[in-house]
């Protein structure tokens, strides 16, 4: 299994994201700022590339989405990145509704100039135009739904649940153009695509999915290995205990997840007949 890992080519571009995103570098010309929504959990693998090509002259707020399944403390530090690289930046969790007035705040006061602008102009009243741009299933429908205070968007835990554009009013101020998801051609490296994979992002029907456990399990074992034992009911001894039997490691972790298959049920021994 550790030889075949390495080799995984996870991609999934399907024809209709390549016209997702000529409708939106079409749609960029009726908006006056891009709020683009990213994983927390994975900022930088949950950023578009194409995106961040298409909308560099536009005005822009990141939206860090499900930051309450990050920490606090990385939550802090990816805020400070981006407002850091001259990119301002909210935290928010679409499904309690945190964050989402910060969200809007941020919208009003990165706009302030620009209506000032339009009101000596004469333009004065002139609603503020916002596209949302994200990933698949990085919750942008919930999003949506949160920040307009009323069901607008289908939502689904699962990629692709939008399938067309739509305009969304948020309050008096603004309004929303909806995207759905999309992704790019080709992932830079197999950290991004796993990222994906372990996110939800890729449809699971396109992955051999024991392969993608083995390696989140291996990436929680080296990096998360409090969590991990606490989130499944593991003992700290019993993964020390297996890490250190003396068998190729890919097999110490594949009973590790076996492990964790059983005490989620997910585990089926087969009965002989008699």
């Amino acid at each position: 299994m550790e030889e075949q890992q390495k080799s995984t080519n996870i991609n999934w571009y399907p024809g209709h994201m390549a016209k997702t995103k000529r409708q939106i570098i079409e749609d960029l010309k009726l908006v006056d700022i891009v709020i683009e929504l990213l994983d927390a959990r994975i900022p930088i693998s949950s950023r578009n590339p194409d995106i961040v090509s298409i909308t560099k002259n536009k005005k822009r707020l990141i939206v860090l989405n499900k930051s309450d399944l990050s920490s606090d403390v990385q939550n802090k530090l990816w805020i400070e990145y981006f407002e850091k690289n001259g990119i301002p930046a909210v935290l928010t969790d679409s499904n309690s509704g945190k964050g989402i007035d910060n969200c809007i705040k941020k919208i009003e006061n990165i706009m302030q100039e620009t209506l000032q602008i339009n009101a000596l102009k004469g333009r004065a009243g002139r609603k503020i135009r916002a596209m949302i741009l994200g990933i698949p299933n990085v919750g942008k429908s919930s999003f949506i739904n949160r920040i307009a205070k009323k069901v607008s968007a289908e939502v689904g835990n699962k990629p692709g649940v939008t399938k067309q554009k739509q305009w969304i009013r948020i309050n008096d101020k603004i309004e929303l153009l909806d995207t759905p998801g999309v992704l790019w051609p080709k992932f830079e490296t197999q950290e991004i695509a796993l990222n994906l994979a372990y996110t939800g992002t890729i449809k699971d029907t396109i992955l051999e999915q024991t392969e993608v456990a083995y390696n989140l399990v291996k990436f929680l074992l080296q990096n998360y290995r409090t969590n991990l034992c606490k989130r499944y009911k593991l003992e700290e001894s019993y993964i020390e205990k297996t890490l250190e039997q003396d068998q190729p490691l890919n097999l110490n972790i594949y009973e590790i997840m076996q492990e964790i298959g059983r005490k989620r049920g997910c585990i089926i021994h087969n009965r002989k007949h008699r």
